[in-house]
């Protein structure tokens, strides 16, 4: 580098020098009694950034409260509970009689009108004691009308025979007492008018009359118990009447058991929980269907707490989770007496030293009015949400 630039080099930094330490110096020069009237970042004002989230705080403390002010008011009049399932009615299906299947008209999931054929039992052994029965029927007929002919010919029989044996009392006596003249008469002649053997004679008539006298009276005796004669013949009757009746009621059970070959369905509903094929051999009492009604409700099981203004009428919109389209309308029909722990099969003992509250659920049947699809029935057990309307 050649002298005349190091001589302009020194001749900048010299002026510059003095200007950077001028301010230093004007401040070491300054007044003490002068005061600063630049404001400190202290007491200045707060800048855009700190008002923006001031702002913001605000905002989500009034949404906060506005959101919390709609849900206690649009909450406070509805009451809700998840624990609620769809119920209705599930009739078992058992034969009456037993027997071998030969035929099965059903199918699973299908749905019945009440009086149509399920199953068919073998029905031979069936017919074969009706016929019996029917036999025997007829034959304690025919034993009844001919005793009931027995007792009408003895209503006359009886007194016709009590006067037959009167007549002839009456007439052994008229006998006997002719006999006794004729013996006395013989008695009462002198010897030389009479012979020994005329007065035997007349001696044997007598005892011969008054022995014809003991017959008849022996069967005036033996006929004069009419009514209680006439009464035998009617009880005898009476007695066949109820083999008669007997033999009727054996011939209606092997009707009835022949009419029960054909187990038929007790009402209409879906077929569930098949369990028999052709060939099992059934017996009375034994499952075979069970049959769901058309009819289903919702039971709600609400909390102990939440049944204050829950009363029969009010209005329920449900929500199936099976079916979210479904928009399904209902009332409260009514509300179990007693909680569900209550029916349980051991009920909870809480006379114990070491006791815990559990808030208890009481089951709530609700009706369904309106919403179902004839094309999709509910199936029992399904989860569901009902909403009551407390107003």
């Amino acid at each position: 580098m050649d002298r005349q630039s190091e001589t302009e080099l020194l001749r900048e930094y010299g002026e510059k020098a003095p200007e950077a330490d001028a301010p230093e110096l004007a401040e070491e020069d300054r007044p003490t009694g002068e005061e600063d009237d630049t404001p400190s970042e202290d007491t200045a004002q707060p800048p855009k950034k700190k008002r923006s989230f001031l702002l913001v705080g605000f905002l989500v403390i009034a949404a906060l409260v506005a959101g919390g002010a709609y849900l206690y008011l649009s909450t406070r009049d509805i009451q809700s509970t998840d624990d609620a399932y769809t119920d209705g009615r599930a009739v078992t299906i058992a034969p009456q009689i037993s027997g071998l299947v030969v035929s099965l008209d059903v199918s699973d999931n299908q749905f019945v009108r009440k009086g149509e054929a399920l199953i068919h039992i073998d029905p031979r052994q069936y017919i074969q004691n009706r016929d019996s029965a029917q036999g025997a029927l007829d034959l304690a007929k025919a034993q009844l009308a001919g005793l009931k002919l027995g007792a009408e010919v003895a209503r006359k029989n009886f007194p016709a025979q009590l006067k037959q044996a009167q007549a002839q009392l009456a007439s052994a006596q008229a006998a006997a007492a002719r006999a006794q003249a004729d013996y006395q008469r013989q008695r009462s002649l002198p010897k030389p008018a009479t012979t020994q053997q005329e007065v035997d004679a007349a001696t044997a008539a007598l005892r011969q009359a008054e022995a014809q006298v003991a017959l008849a009276e022996a069967q005036v005796a033996q006929a004069e118990p009419v009514p209680q004669r006439i009464g035998q013949a009617d009880a005898e009757v009476g007695q066949l009447h109820g083999q008669v009746e007997q033999a009727q009621a054996k011939l209606d059970q092997a009707n009835l058991n022949l009419e029960w070959t054909v187990v038929r369905a007790p009402q209409d509903g879906w077929i569930t929980k098949r369990n028999v094929e052709v060939g099992n051999y059934v017996t009375p009492g034994q499952s075979i269907f069970s049959i769901v009604s058309p009819d289903v409700w919702v039971t709600a099981n609400f909390k102990e707490t939440q049944l204050d203004r829950i009363r029969p009428g009010q209005p329920v919109d449900i929500e199936v989770d099976a079916y979210p389209h479904l928009d399904l309308k209902g009332h409260v029909d009514s509300i179990q007496l007693g909680s569900g722990s209550k029916f349980t099969a051991f009920p909870p003992e809480n006379a114990t030293g070491n006791f815990v509250k559990i808030v208890q659920r009481v089951p709530v049947k609700i009706v369904i009015d309106s919403g179902l699809d004839p094309k999709l029935p509910l199936p029992l057990g399904v989860s569901v949400v009902p909403t009551v309307k407390l107003k």
